[in-house]
C-alpha cells in the first residue's frame, strides 16, 4: 500500500476517511472496476460537491507494463515508498 498526499507531494503512513453511504458505494464500484480491468490502473471518486477527491490505483511490482503506465512521481512512490 502506498498513500500520497497530492497537495504536499509527500507520502503518508496513515489516513482516516469519513464517507457518506453514496461515497462508499462509489468506492466499491471503483474497486470492482479495478479488479475487473487492472490495466485501467486508477479510478477517481469525488465528494458529492466535487470539492474533494480520492484516487485509487492498482499496481503490480512484477508487471513492468502496468507499472510504466504511471507517472514518474507515482513510480517513485510505488518502488521506494517515498
Amino acid at each position: 500500500m502506498r498513500i500520497l498526499d497530492g497537495e504536499s507531494n509527500k507520502p503518508l503512513n496513515q489516513i482516516t476517511l469519513y464517507l457518506t453511504i453514496e461515497e462508499v458505494k462509489e468506492i466499491k464500484d471503483s474497486l470492482e472496476a479495478l479488479l475487473n480491468r487492472p490495466r485501467e490502473n486508477h479510478q477517481h471518486i469525488s465528494s458529492e460537491d466535487f470539492t474533494k477527491e480520492i484516487t485509487v490505483c492498482v499496481y503490480d511490482l512484477e508487471d513492468p507494463n502496468l507499472l510504466n503506465s504511471f507517472d514518474e512521481r507515482s513510480i517513485k512512490l510505488i518502488n521506494f515508498d517515498e
